[in-house]
């Protein structure tokens, strides 16, 4: 990646930029890469400071992990969003460890997290920024638990069904149960259980090549309240 499209992806992505003297900006470019990860590739394991992480294309999954071993996800990022709890140097109150997988083969532009620390240390306005960040996506994070702890399965994966078609603008969600399952801090056979039962309604039709398609939305929407 250039330097001039660099500087762009900057100018859109940080509202800091402007702000920037010509050496900090150098700083960040010399410490920024284009990284591609492979579908299901661990971009950040927890502990170290990866970086702040723009997507260009495809999606990030973050999580965190029990004592057990059960994943439980926070949320996802998609195209022309940032990670910045992966800059765990920078969000030094972070106290807890955050991990984070490529949902699907993506591209990435990654900038070193000691050097963003050190220009957030100069400026005010990049340390703010990166608190900023973290903070609206807490209200996913809050979101996430209060299903968790809160509703009934058919309830959370109604709402799960909805927000996927949602996004992608489509009335098939193409993703199989263990994905489902692993996105809902679920079991697979729970989620299949649930599906199965739904499919039953007439609310959604599945099928392995095909997916789960949506036939009654009304009904899905009447679950969630």
């Amino acid at each position: 990646m250039n330097k001039q499209d660099l500087a762009q992806l900057f100018e859109d992505s940080f509202p800091f930029w402007q702000k920037l003297s010509e050496q900090d900006r150098d700083t960040l470019f010399r410490s920024s890469q284009k990284v591609s990860f492979g579908k299901g590739a661990t971009i950040h394991n927890g502990t170290n400071c990866t970086g702040v992480i723009l997507i260009k294309t495809g999606s990030l999954r973050l999580y965190i992990l029990s004592e057990e071993g059960k994943e439980i996800t926070l949320y996802r990022l998609f195209p022309g969003e940032i990670c910045i709890l992966s800059a765990s140097c920078v969000l030094d109150t972070i106290t807890f460890d955050v991990f984070i997988d490529a949902e699907e083969n993506s591209d990435c532009v990654v900038v070193g997290g000691c050097a963003f620390e050190d220009i957030s240390r100069k400026l005010p306005e990049v340390k703010i920024f990166a608190l900023e960040t973290a903070l609206s996506r807490f209200s996913d994070v809050m979101w996430v638990m209060q299903q968790i702890l809160f509703m009934s399965m058919d309830k959370r994966l109604a709402i799960f069904l909805l927000d996927e078609i949602a996004k992608n603008g489509t009335d098939t969600v193409k993703l199989t149960h263990e994905q489902i399952a692993k996105y809902m801090a679920s079991a697979r056979e729970v989620v299949s259980r649930m599906l199965k039962y739904f499919a039953s309604e007439g609310i959604v039709e599945t099928s392995r090549s095909q997916g789960i398609k949506i036939l009654d939305k009304k009904r899905l929407r009447d679950l969630t309240l």
